[in-house]
């Protein structure tokens, strides 16, 4: 296997478990703050956007790379 392809699914994999452990780690502090509906609607909005960031960045490097862009 390419090392270049290996990297790529590993990147997008373990990427992808970190997200997920995120998600568990605000919705615990959530829970635990009594944070309530908003706050906790608040506080997975940004996890969101930080997660819609990383995606828009990969969407965006590869339409470079194929020139679409």
């Amino acid at each position: 296997m390419d090392p270049a392809i290996f990297e790529e699914w590993m990147m997008t994999g373990l990427v992808s478990i970190l997200i997920i452990f995120m998600c568990f780690i605000v919705w615990d502090l959530a829970k635990k703050s009594q944070a309530g509906r908003f706050g906790s609607f608040i506080l997975f909005f940004v996890l969101g956007l930080g997660v819609g960031a990383f995606v828009i960045k990969s969407v965006v490097i590869g339409m470079i790379e194929s020139g679409t862009l």
